[in-house]
């Protein structure tokens, strides 16, 4: 088989991943951290985009879009914006939300690590790398799809460390179960991400950035620097309240980087 051509194992798990978003597009938007309805939230994410980005109209391509909102505070901000993501139904709800708006944005259905030639000047992802089989090959593409351009990379650390942080985390899981038996649903999502599924991820169990740039610099992406989100992380404190909002506290953080080849 040649390389150009996936195996068949590859495409099925592609599959899952899809149909697993599709559902997720029902509730998805409902967590203000999902869709940044919270004006707060979206404001500090509209810092960290500016703060890392060059300026419009440098073209942008938003790879794993989902439900548009980073797409949609680029468009914003004044980007031209190619928004991709494997699920139609989430870009269903991202292109209603753009129509609302009065938002230009271009949108593609496909898998992340196909994305179209551009070419763009940045590409820009927020929390989908560690849905992908192969995370290099992935930032390999988007570097083929951006010469000469930047890549921002805006992740979270998920899986808590050590004795103190497990703990939070349970009673932080034990609340948000009580907020679902009261009407909420599951942890923003509408079921558990398949274990056998996650067991094949290699970035879904990270506990620090350093895997990541590994596949960053592996790709042949240059310079990369990172920069902790506090501000974002302040927003979601505010937005879920107390005691959730020093128990759930996720790490987030931005990771940029150039391709220089020219």
């Amino acid at each position: 088989m040649s390389a150009e051509v996936p195996s068949v194992e590859p495409m099925r798990t592609r599959d899952d991943i899809r149909r697993w978003w599709d559902a997720d597009a029902e509730v998805y938007d409902r967590v203000p951290n999902h869709a940044l309805s919270d004006p707060v939230e979206a404001a500090a994410w509209r810092a960290a985009l500016t703060a890392n980005l060059p300026p419009p109209p440098a073209r942008i391509l938003d790879a794993g879009a989902g439900t548009g909102a980073i797409a949609l505070l680029l468009a914003e901000l004044g980007y031209p914006v190619t928004a991709l993501d494997l699920s139609e139904r989430m870009l269903e709800r991202a292109r209603d939300k753009a129509a609302e708006r009065g938002l230009e944005i271009d949108f593609v259905v496909g898998p992340v690590e196909e994305p179209p030639a551009g070419p763009f000047d940045a590409v820009v992802e927020r929390h989908v790398l560690w849905t992908t089989l192969d995370p290099q090959a992935v930032l390999r593409s988007w570097r083929a799809a951006a010469p000469g351009g930047r890549l921002l990379l805006l992740e979270g650390l998920w899986s808590a460390q050590g004795v103190v942080a497990r703990a939070r985390s349970l009673l932080a899981e034990r609340l948000r179960g009580r907020r679902r038996e009261h009407g909420g649903h599951h942890g923003g999502h509408h079921a558990a991400y398949d274990p056998h599924l996650v067991a094949r991820l290699p970035l879904a169990a990270a506990r620090t950035p350093r895997p990541l740039l590994r596949a960053v610099v592996g790709a042949g992406w240059v310079a990369p620097r990172i920069v902790r989100l506090r501000d974002v992380e302040w927003a979601r404190h505010l937005a879920a309240g107390e005691p959730l909002g020093t128990l759930q506290h996720a790490p987030q953080y931005a990771i940029a980087a150039e391709d220089r080849r020219n």
